[in-house]
């Protein structure tokens, strides 16, 4: 999952009560259908700063609330409303998480550097998706360099 410092960092989720904050804003159908049918509480998540110098993974994190409508897109002054959302068909989901740890950064040039990560999609030409799902393979590899 992505996110860039400047707006939300691994050291605002360890700062925040519980160190636990919902993932609100994604507006993206591909993102939103990853986190909404894929991610189940327990799972384990790479918290990835974007948009800085440089970008990488960061930190850890873990999901410890399941899909649910993200309030914002109801909410006319921010800045994920979406008039074509309704509470009886919400169009956008957020998870919760929780920090786990930080990690030593893993920038975009080192993870590029191990072949056994050339198929994580966000290393993939073109990507930009806030949230993409990786292998247990990777899980694993990547485990081993933070």
């Amino acid at each position: 999952m992505k996110s860039e410092p400047n707006v939300f960092s691994i050291d605002d989720l360890k700062n925040r009560p519980h160190q636990t904050e919902p993932w609100d804003g994604v507006r993206n159908y591909q993102a939103r259908n990853f986190m909404k049918d894929q991610m189940k509480v327990g799972h384990e998540v790479l918290f990835y700063h974007s948009n800085c110098a440089p970008p990488g993974i960061a930190g850890v994190m873990t999901v410890v609330k399941e899909a649910y409508p993200d309030e914002s897109q109801f909410d006319k002054v921010s800045n994920y409303f979406d008039p074509k959302s309704t509470r009886e068909s919400p169009r956008w989901f957020n998870v919760d998480v929780k920090f786990v740890r930080k990690t030593k950064l893993l920038s975009l040039p080192e993870l590029r550097e191990h072949k056994k990560l050339e198929q994580m999609k966000i290393l993939q030409k073109g990507s930009r998706l806030s949230i993409t799902p990786i292998t247990p393979a990777e899980w694993r590899y990547i485990q081993s360099l933070i």
